[in-house]
């Protein structure tokens, strides 16, 4: 069974192109449901042996942990996708997920923060001006001003900044590159971390990589997250600030100022304008919110 959990998850880097992280994601979400077939209840030596009622069960047991329905959802429709690629390939004699509905996923607006919560977060690093808070200031402002991913943040090296240009060069999902403007105040940053920051860094002079960490290395996921999380706490923001709420305000932010939709969607990275479009709803709402808010003022 591992044998073909394999082949799937080499076919979904070959033939999908997926990143490393999604590919993980796979990983360990089937690993999941690979426990759950081998915790002795059921009689599953091969994947032909698994039925509709186990998977039935499977997604009942889902449902009763403590997972976000969208976790449910996703794990759910690894083990669709896993099962789907079985019977295209003729490893199994029958689908049984054909009949299974994944969990319905109440659509959240995604979390964004208003323009004062993202001046308190920007100005958190720049009351020091040590290498590692000029890092942090270029890292932050970079962030917010392009919309870009954590990975691709971290994934970028010296050879894709254009001062001359003003532009960013983005390797982003499926590599597919794109051209990302840099504004005053964000190549200012980079310009300062560069000449004030990033020497004191690093250790290797053939590290090409842009942002380091303490150790003079490539700063990975988890380091941009910590960061992130430490400079929300500093300036006293509500809730759970991730990377990802940055690139939401950037987007949302964006359409308020009058930006066109498919403009935000190219600086974005989306393949599909509908992913873009939620933004749309997110602005709406903050209107209405306004709007309610300015009434009962009244």
């Amino acid at each position: 069974m591992d044998e073909q959990l394999t082949a799937f998850l080499d076919f979904l880097r070959q033939e999908y192109k997926y990143s490393t992280n999604t590919t993980a994601a796979y990983k360990n979400d089937l690993s999941q449901f690979m426990s759950f077939l081998q915790e002795g209840r059921f009689d599953v030596e091969t994947w032909d042996d698994v039925t509709d009622e186990v998977v039935d069960e499977y997604v009942d047991y889902m449902k009763l942990q403590s997972y976000a329905s969208s976790s449910v959802a996703r794990k759910v429709a690894a083990v669709k996708s896993f099962f789907n690629y079985l019977f295209a390939h003729n490893l199994i004699t029958e689908n049984p997920t054909t009949n299974i509905d994944s969990p319905k996923v109440k659509k959240r607006l995604p979390k964004t923060l208003s323009s004062e919560d993202i001046d308190k977060l920007l100005q958190a690093p720049r009351q020091k001006k040590s290498p590692k808070h000029l890092r942090d200031t270029a890292l932050l402002t970079m962030l917010y001003s392009t919309g870009m991913r954590v990975t691709e943040v971290v994934s970028l090296s010296l050879d894709d900044v254009d001062l001359k240009n003003n532009l960013l060069i983005c390797q982003g999902k499926d590599e597919m590159a794109r051209e990302l403007p840099l504004d005053k105040e964000t190549k200012d940053a980079i310009v300062e971390y560069l000449e004030n920051g990033r020497q004191y860094l690093v250790k290797n002079k053939d590290e090409n990589a842009l942002f380091l960490n303490h150790r003079g290395q490539q700063l990975t996921r988890q380091g941009l997250w910590l960061i992130i999380k430490a400079y929300a706490k500093k300036a006293k923001l509500s809730g759970d600030v991730t990377p990802h709420t940055l690139r939401h305000s950037f987007a949302a932010h964006k359409l308020e100022s009058g930006s066109d939709l498919q403009e935000v969607q190219r600086l974005l990275g989306h393949a599909n304008i509908s992913t873009t479009q939620i933004y749309t709803q997110v602005t709406a709402e903050e209107d209405e919110q306004e709007k309610e808010t300015s009434t009962d003022a009244a």
